[in-house]
């Protein structure tokens, strides 16, 4: 924290000029442009239906809400050991400055502006630690990796999703996330005990005290195969998974959780293109021993509304859907599924998706914009996430894809399921499983997509997968741009070899665990030219994201009171 040493009278003065203040010990100079910040982000109700729900059931849901909740203490720490102090002192705040920042702190969960490409703090001057709270805050990469090499009998547990790093002296420590959160962990497997008593849903029940035994064992194995035969109208995504905070190095899970209601029907549709995961690994544009015919083809697909969300998946731009788990041997024998998040995907098709087309795209193919193509893009951007390398052997060595990639991992995993999502919907189109008028619409669609996307920043995996697409794609002449108007469109005689070029690129570096290839790649194709810089500039009245308010779960936590 970098602390001002100045009178108390300028301390004062400074106060009313720049908003800063010291609270709790903890100072807070909170930068002016932080109400601009706040306003790139819409507040949105976002409802869901449980009426159909028997009174144990919506008891049960209401408890895994209140369990969820503890998710968003645990990833704030995760995200940095000092989140918490600020939070509290920026909750005493009463003035607009200290209020917008309270908010903004709440969407970034700290105080750095997820959507700039290098983070850039919006109080005081702090740069954020590339090892979030996982690390040392002052480790380097170099060091890390030294200390590895010269600890070869720590490496396992050092680099493991589930553990925090410590300084010890000399020395660095492993901290199981049962021993490091067991205070909210605790709670948490309580109150999904609680529920798991409430419903009358088998694997439901099985799931909820298998995830419950893994908050105190720190082994997610076998609550990760419960939760793949999950099927219930109540549905709960809870723990560690995704490793996008981490990007010193890509290893570390974040806590998050998804509380959700499925629609049987919508879900039932969609689930006989599990059946096709196998044929579009064979299609994959990449030679067979690259290809991952081992994975499991379970996949079970589902369509649900979201109840509430917590953690990792509330900060920042909200997800849409989800493809889990990550765990490559449950992957390898159960598959892994897709879940839709119906009523956050409309929202944001309206809300975000459909001004940036009718903004960016030129009049003649707005027309093809589509909502169905946006929620098939996502689902097929979910399924290809399944496909494709996963574990690979590297001169005689067994690894995993993330593993070689590292903190580029993510952001290439999904520029991946982005293109090979087309990719696979062109398959389908082929196969005769979509109406040909179709065809437009996704590659329309998807050009509208890549823009939402790029606002996300480029310094986040998704925004920095998009950026990369659309650079590629229009160096290849595949999207055009026509400086006259500004205006952006698909060019459909071309659209579909460079999709498929891209998608083979992809592969091959994951393949190899190419990290200079990567590395290469992102530095040609991950920036912002002119033109694409112009039209992100005539989008500043459409919101970059959605704030999510969930009136249920009020309702419902306000019924255990």
């Amino acid at each position: 924290m970098l602390r001002l040493k100045v009178s108390f009278l300028f301390l004062a003065l400074s106060v009313l000029v720049a908003g800063c203040v010291k609270k709790n010990d903890v100072e807070l100079n909170i930068h002016e442009n932080v109400g601009e910040l706040l306003s790139k982000f819409a507040p949105v109700e976002i409802f869901a239906d449980i009426s159909f729900l028997p009174e144990n059931e919506q008891k049960a849901l209401a408890k895994l809400v209140e369990a969820s909740k503890y998710m968003d203490e645990i990833f704030i720490r995760q995200v940095w050991e000092k989140n918490p102090e600020y939070q509290a002192a920026l909750a005493e705040r009463k003035d607009d400055l200290g209020m917008k920042a309270a908010a903004y702190f709440a969407i970034s969960v700290g105080p750095w502006d997820r959507l700039d490409e290098h983070e850039a703090p919006f109080i005081n001057d702090l740069k954020k630690p590339l090892g979030a709270g996982y690390y040392p805050a002052d480790i380097s990469k170099e060091a890390f990796e030294a200390y590895v090499t010269a600890h070869p009998e720590q490496a396992e547990s050092l680099k493991g999703l589930f553990t925090i790093v410590r300084a010890n002296a000399e020395n660095l420590v492993a901290v199981d996330y049962s021993v490091a959160f067991e205070a909210w962990l605790t709670p948490a497997a309580q109150l999904m005990k609680e529920a798991a008593d409430l419903t009358e849903n088998e694997s439901l029940a099985k799931f909820l005290v298998a995830r419950a035994a893994a908050f105190y064992s720190n082994d997610y194995r076998e609550s990760d195969m419960a939760w793949m035969d999950l099927d219930s109208p109540v549905e709960i995504t809870i723990g560690p998974y995704e490793t996008y905070e981490d990007k010193l190095f890509g290893y570390k899970a974040a806590f998050e959780s998804f509380v959700t209601v499925t629609d049987p029907e919508e879900s039932k549709k969609l689930a006989g293109l599990r059946n096709e995961l196998p044929a579009m690994e064979r299609n994959l544009p990449i030679p067979d021993k690259m290809k991952n015919m081992s994975r499991g083809t379970e996949s079970p697909i589902r369509v649900v509304d979201v109840v509430f969300t917590a953690g990792d998946t509330k900060s920042g731009v909200q997800t849409i859907a989800f493809n889990l788990p990550n765990d490559e041997v449950v992957r390898e024998q159960k598959g892994s599924k897709k879940v839709l998040l119906r009523n956050v995907i409309a929202a944001k098709y309206k809300k975000i998706l459909k001004p940036i087309a009718e903004t960016l795209l030129t009049e003649n193919q707005v027309q093809y914009l589509s909502s169905e193509a946006f929620t098939n893009e996502v689902l097929f951007h979910e399924l290809s996430h399944g496909l494709g390398p996963g574990k690979i052997v590297l001169a005689g060595r067994e690894t995993e894809v993330r593993l070689e990639l590292k903190e580029l991992y993510s952001a290439l995993e999904e520029a991946k399921a982005d293109i090979m999502g087309v990719y696979n919907i062109h398959f389908m189109l082929k196969k005769g499983l979509f109406d040909e008028s179709f065809r437009k619409q996704i590659a329309v669609t998807y050009l509208a997509g890549l823009f939402r996307g790029i606002r996300f920043g480029i310094g986040e995996a998704h925004g920095k997968g998009n950026a990369l697409q659309l650079n590629y794609l229009l160096e290849k002449g595949a999207l055009t741009y026509d400086q006259a108007s500004g205006k952006f469109a698909v060019n459909f005689d071309t659209f579909e070899n460079w999709v498929r070029e891209l998608v083979q690129d992809i592969c091959i570096l994951q393949a190899t665990g190419d990290y200079a290839g990567v590395k290469a790649l992102f530095t040609k194709y991950v920036v912002l030219p002119e033109s694409i810089s112009s039209g992100l500039s005539k989008l500043e009245a459409i919101p970059v994201d959605i704030v999510p308010i969930y009136p249920l779960a009020e309702q419902l936590a306000g019924g255990t009171n």
